[in-house]
């Protein structure tokens, strides 16, 4: 009897990791950069939200964002981050000068992995010149990619950095899963 119930844990277990966790899983076993012959070369998306919107066609991430959300209150911004990117507060919006700040999981762990969305997955996949969109009150606003950065968990200054030009910083956890570090995505606007 001990054995059954063991083995039925075990079977158990392994449903509810490979329906939460596998689908990342696919995403990133399925993610080929083959199929782009070049960086200008994109795969043409609509926008899932174009009053508050962020699109990144070489990584197929397409999110509503959450405006003004508190980085450092993980209550705000851990439900925020159940239905988006979070923009961090009292960071300018698209179309403005200064740091435009969004965040997102990687996936927080095995368990949470859909339930939060892991928009920034595959953020690691992004080169210099790749196109990030942003999508705000009805206009589109195109970014290239410029520089990344691995920094400790607990540095907070790039959340108030003053930029002097209109610049995208996207943060998430970095490896995915973790929380040990953070990879950061530093884009300026793409001249019009």
């Amino acid at each position: 009897m001990k054995y059954l119930l063991g083995i039925g844990l075990i079977i158990f277990a392994f449903i509810i990791l490979g329906g939460t966790f596998i689908p990342i899983l696919q995403q990133e076993i399925n993610y080929d950069l083959s199929k782009y012959q070049s960086s200008n070369e994109i795969k043409e998306l609509k926008p899932l939200d174009t009053d508050f919107g962020i699109l990144i066609p070489k990584i197929g991430a397409n999110a509503h964002v959450v405006k003004g959300v508190d980085p450092y209150n993980p209550t705000i911004y851990q439900e925020a981050l159940t239905k988006g990117v979070a923009h961090a507060k009292g960071s300018v919006l698209p179309g403005q000068i200064g740091n435009i700040f969004l965040f997102s999981h990687s996936s927080s762990d095995f368990l949470n992995a859909t339930r939060y969305n892991s928009v920034f997955y595959l953020l690691s996949k992004l080169e210099k010149s790749d196109t990030i969109k942003l999508f705000y009150e009805g206009k589109e606003y195109n970014y290239l990619v410029a520089t990344k950065q691995v920094t400790e968990s607990d540095a907070i200054q790039f959340l108030t950095y003053e930029a002097k030009a209109e610049t995208l910083t996207l943060m998430t956890c970095w490896p995915p899963g973790t929380t040990l570090q953070r990879l950061l995505v530093f884009a300026p606007r793409k001249a019009q």
